[in-house]
């Protein structure tokens, strides 16, 4: 049996449009694709010619054209809309109870007790945007030494120090003093490291994030493979979520750019086995700050990438794009919001021009894997695998 892959790339918050409930998080109107082609168009033919704009039910649908890949959405059955959620249930796992968030900042029990560990007071403690608290705290930082605490929409309890003032290596050990603090009744889903440089007025973030996450508590899909004696290859962030759980290679990129470089290698690679890719640009650097431009400028740049990685894929192999939920860049706030993903699918061997719906889970990714690669059936989600295949 020849080798064989799957690309799966997660543009990371890239939805395509609020699902029913979206009132419910507050994100009734979120439309991150949608918006961005409203407010600056968007040129991306080569996901078009994968079926971008043939998704039903989308404010940018438009059919007709020659499409080469096959096409859909999908709505997620977790609770919640963070990162973590999102690519746990892409990989088969549905949480039954999301993780906690904290509007109103963290307990004093456990500010108090953090403090006492790392040895040294904290600012902020509040909802905030990070670009936003670090412009506001910043100087008070940098004179006191205080790391910079604050939190979002998300499960997340995040960092920001500047690298001057507390290096690298402390503000790890703090995440993990936090990340150890974060559990039981507390639980968050990732502690997330935020480091910046820079002087007064002009504080910028580095790419030297690194998130502190847990590793599902139920086997996912990419446990399945391992176990199976597949390649199971994360890129980007991928490393961070799963805590490793069901990896047998990495390669932590910062950026789109390298994130994109990395799938191409592993397009034209003779791994056997699943390339499970984050680009992770769109939400950190556009969606979070609200940068309509940026976003639709990334997505251009990455649909250039595109027919790249396509033509280093055998004629075994299934590319996978999708996203792991919305965070519309022109809507208020700056969080993540509760919609929809796209699914494009294409391979040398496959279907063209299949219309496969609106999935009712992430999982159905997971299924199709498992599928893909002649495991047991998949517990959750439904395979799609048998619509795209000749």
């Amino acid at each position: 049996m020849k080798n064989k892959k799957i690309i799966l790339i997660v543009l990371d918050s890239a939805g395509v449009g609020e699902m029913p409930d979206a009132d419910d998080f507050g994100d009734a109107g979120a439309d991150t694709i949608g918006n961005i082609i409203k407010k600056r168009g968007l040129n991306t033919p080569n996901m078009d010619a994968l079926g971008l704009r043939s998704i039903k039910g989308t404010s940018f649908f438009e059919g007709g054209g020659r499409i080469v890949g096959s096409f859909g959405k999908a709505a997620e059955l977790t609770c919640a809309k963070d990162t973590t959620s999102g690519h746990f249930e892409l990989a088969g796992f549905i949480m039954d109870k999301p993780f906690k968030t904290y509007p109103n900042g963290f307990p004093r029990r456990v500010m108090d007790e953090f403090e006492r560990r790392i040895g040294r007071g904290t600012l902020g403690n509040r909802t905030a945007s990070g670009t936003q608290i670090i412009k506001e705290l910043g100087d008070e930082h940098v004179a006191t030494g205080k790391p910079i605490i604050y939190t979002s929409a998300d499960s997340v309890f995040q960092i920001a120090a500047h690298e001057e003032v507390i290096p690298l290596d402390e503000l790890y050990r703090q995440c993990k003093i936090a990340r150890e603090l974060m559990m039981g009744d507390d639980l968050v889903g990732r502690i997330i490291a935020r480091p910046f440089i820079g002087t007064s007025g002009n504080y910028k973030r580095t790419e030297n994030r690194r998130d502190f996450a847990l590793p599902p508590e139920k086997d996912t899909v990419l446990n399945a493979l391992q176990e199976a004696g597949y390649d199971v290859v994360g890129v980007g962030k991928i490393e961070d979520i799963f805590s490793k759980s069901g990896l047998t290679e990495v390669d932590h990129t910062t950026n789109n750019k390298a994130g994109t470089e990395s799938a191409i290698k592993y397009a034209n690679s003779n791994k056997n086995g699943l390339i499970f890719v984050n680009l992770v640009d769109f939400d950190m650097m556009y969606g979070h700050r609200n940068d309509v431009e940026g976003y639709g400028a990334a997505l251009e740049a990455f649909d250039a990438w595109l027919p790249e990685i396509m033509a280093g894929m055998s004629e075994y192999d299934l590319l996978i794009i999708t996203a792991d939920h919305g965070c519309d860049p022109s809507f208020p706030g700056t969080d993540h919001t509760r919609e929809y993903i796209p699914l494009l699918l294409w391979g040398k061997n496959f279907k063209a021009g299949v219309d496969i719906g609106t999935r009712s889970t992430f999982a159905d990714v997971a299924a199709t894997i498992a599928d893909f690669f002649d495991l047991e059936p998949w517990a959750v989600g439904t395979s799609f695998l048998p619509e795209i295949t000749n």
